[in-house]
């Protein structure tokens, strides 16, 4: 478990996040329409982005995610969700969520960026 930093943990987090963004038309039953595509096309950027952040840390990465997670949250203003409460309140939390650990992230890495090794 000496592998897993804090970065990772909000990868994963954000992972979850994600998913649960995605499956939340479902979940919730969503009308059809930019609610749940917005929920849909945004659930899967952040898997994608977590995966890709799990598998190779990259700075750009977690600005991607930071981007997402601050479109998430203003996007039922945006889009016009105000007479729907559930997706509303989905997409603000998880937005406000996932914004916040990238956040974490990007500093976490500033306080401690990761070593270059040079092999000779």
């Amino acid at each position: 478990m000496e592998s897993w930093s804090n970065a990772k943990i909000c990868d994963v987090a954000n992972l979850i996040l994600g998913a649960f963004l995605f499956f939340s038309p479902w979940i919730f039953a969503f009308e059809a329409g930019n609610m749940s595509q917005n929920a849909t096309i945004a659930g899967i950027v952040i898997v994608v982005l977590a995966i890709a952040a799990l598998s190779a840390f990259a700075v750009w990465e977690e600005w991607l995610n930071l981007i997402v997670g601050l479109w998430t949250l203003i996007s039922p203003w945006v889009l016009g969700f105000q007479g729907s409460t559930t997706p509303m309140t989905v997409h603000v939390i998880v937005g406000a969520l996932v914004a916040i650990l990238a956040a974490v992230e990007l500093w976490i890495m500033s306080q401690h960026p990761p070593r270059l090794t040079a092999n000779r």
